[in-house]
């Protein structure tokens, strides 16, 4: 058990009672994140069908599983072995029977077939089949979306929660220092890559890390004006600059960092595109402490571009903590104009600064804390432009 049993019990009070005040009675919970943050459960089987269920009364969330995994919430989760409910093989794979075939026999024997019932109709592994089953299944229960319930629970994190993802900081820069020292011209974008990987799974004497939500991405050359590619087999060449965006994992928490480095003689538009940013994101960090809002961060942040007449229309920050693939934001905060969310804290996101001028780009980011009078910084690591 990762967490105790006390921390577990109080994110369950604080998803109750914003199910009370949406007037949802059944909870069923599909975001692998989650189910992560309610039970504790950790596990490679978010391929398919499983959930938390939180009634409104309950003392503890129920674990939904197949049974091919219940050695593992067994294992995982802080739960009484009577609330992980486990459906049959029989179900895996044979259409049009469905794991949620045995979902709908658990809330019907449970007699909670005519409550007000929520779901995340916005999470990656609940899909239209699982909800059209629900529908069907269910018809004197109203189903509605929980609007990310249990996201916005996540938010502010619990001291313990900011220790892990310190660690995961400390990850992520011994995995960014080990593609600055690999990226050079005539290595293989794959090879870099895999001693990435090698450090980020090594992590530090002391913490070892995971599998990181999102793999190592790496555009390089004409590929830094685009966003989101990953290694290929090509060779880095002397001129161009890459683009490192990874993160550290400690116990499924992550803290990213993006970085930026130009193989070659220094370039001075580049160089000047680096130091716009960074300003840009000096701005926008200073401007985070409670009370504020995502928008007056983001705000400082665009006065800056404006100054320097660069245009960017995504958004420059989301909140971060527990991840599984394919994402490691929360979906709630964004660090965009017009976000009215209110900084606490212990919010914790990920301002991230992608600039993009036709054929080439750069790019850096922090990972941030909210502190009592302002924040601070996950990690320690230059956010200059790095010229090989």
């Amino acid at each position: 058990m990762l967490f105790t049993k006390e921390e577990y019990k109080l994110r369950l009070k604080k998803v109750q009672t914003s199910m009370q005040k949406k007037g949802i009675e059944l909870l069923i919970s599909q975001d692998t994140n989650n189910i992560n943050y309610l039970t504790g459960y950790d596990a490679w089987s978010f391929y398919y069908s499983q959930c938390a269920i939180v009634h409104v009364n309950a003392e503890e969330p129920l674990c939904f599983v197949r049974a091919q995994d219940a050695g593992g919430a067994y294992i995982k989760t802080y739960l009484k072995r009577e609330n992980i409910i486990v459906y049959n093989e029989k179900y895996i794979h044979t259409w049009p029977t469905h794991p949620y075939d045995a979902l709908i026999e658990l809330i019907k024997k449970n007699k909670w077939d005519n409550l007000n019932i929520g779901v995340e109709m916005d999470s990656h592994y609940f899909t239209a089949y699982c909800y059209e089953k629900l529908k069907q299944g269910l018809p004197n229960a109203k189903i509605k979306d929980s609007e990310r319930l249990v996201n916005w629970a996540r938010l502010v994190k619990s001291d313990a929660e900011i220790n892990l993802m310190k660690g995961a900081a400390l990850i992520s820069q011994e995995g960014m220092k080990v593609a600055i020292e690999n990226i050079k011209p005539g290595v293989r974008q794959c090879d870099a890559v895999a001693e990435i990987q090698r450090a980020l799974f090594r992590g530090t004497p002391e913490i070892g890390g995971e599998y990181a939500s999102i793999a190592t991405l790496l555009p390089t050359g004409k590929g830094t004006s685009a966003s989101h590619l990953t290694a290929t087999d090509e060779k880095f060449v002397e001129g161009e600059a890459t683009i490192i965006e990874l993160s550290g994992v400690n116990k499924r928490y992550h803290c990213p960092m993006a970085r930026t480095v130009l193989l070659g003689k220094p370039d001075q538009k580049k160089i000047d595109a680096m130091k716009a940013t960074n300003e840009a994101l000096d701005a926008g960090i200073a401007a985070t402490k409670p009370g504020n809002t995502a928008h007056d961060v983001a705000q400082k942040f665009w006065d800056v571009l404006d100054k320097h007449n660069i245009k960017k229309e995504s958004r420059t920050g989301y909140s971060i903590g527990i991840g599984y693939p394919p994402d490691w934001g929360e979906h709630t905060l964004n660090i965009y104009k017009g976000d009215m969310t209110v900084l606490q804290t212990n919010v914790c996101f990920h301002m991230i600064a992608v600039m993009q001028f036709g054929e080439w780009g750069v790019e850096a980011s922090e990972s941030v804390r909210v502190t009592e009078n302002g924040s601070e910084l996950f990690c320690n690591f230059s956010r200059d432009l790095h010229i090989k």
